[in-house]
Formats: C-alpha cells, sequence, structure tokens
C-alpha cells in the first residue's frame, strides 16, 4: 500500500486489511490469531479497545478471542512522545492450508 499510490489515498484501513487477508488466501495463508500494540502519549484506547478488537477480528475473518489489543507509550521519546504522531505493531499467526 505504498502512499504514492492514489488508489489509496484517504483508503478506510479495515477495507486495506481485508484485502491483504483476500491476497494472503490466494497463497493459502489464513491469519489464526493477532496481536496488536497501539503506541501513543495521551490517547486512552480502553475505552475503544473492544470495538478495535471486534472490528480487527471481523477484517481478519477470526474470533474475537483470537485478537488483543493493548497500549503503550514512549515516556516522551520520539515523535510519538511528542505527541505528534502514534505508531503501531501487530504480530499475526497464520496457518497454511495445502
Amino acid at each position: 500500500f505504498p502512499s504514492s499510490d492514489p488508489r489509496w489515498a484517504d483508503a478506510d484501513s479495515l477495507e486495506m486489511l481485508r484485502h491483504a487477508v483476500r491476497l494472503a488466501a490466494e497463497q493459502q495463508i489464513h491469519p489464526d490469531s493477532v496481536d496488536v500494540t497501539v503506541v501513543a502519549e495521551g490517547v486512552r484506547i480502553a475505552p475503544h479497545r473492544e470495538q478495535m478488537r471486534s472490528n480487527l477480528a471481523s477484517a481478519l475473518g477470526i474470533e474475537v478471542a483470537s485478537v488483543s489489543v493493548k497500549a503503550t507509550t514512549t515516556d516522551g521519546m520520539g515523535f510519538v512522545g511528542e505527541g505528534e504522531g502514534m505508531a503501531a505493531t501487530a504480530v499475526v499467526v497464520a496457518t497454511t492450508s495445502p
């Protein structure tokens, strides 16, 4: 999803995820679980965590119980710590089918 591709300008992130899942499925790769960490200063995800889990589970085609969402800060370091942005990491465990 290069930022230089106008097709993805203002794209819905969940639709981008669904597209990635379809591409993976074409290669017989299927998500089993996901662990997401949001890195932000001053933004509280707790009030939104369950909706985030539900949205991700739906887009990935997995159970909500297989989705973990948590948050951390950078303790004031870098552009995230200075409140200039947010970051996220995600680890997906997947299986392949023959």
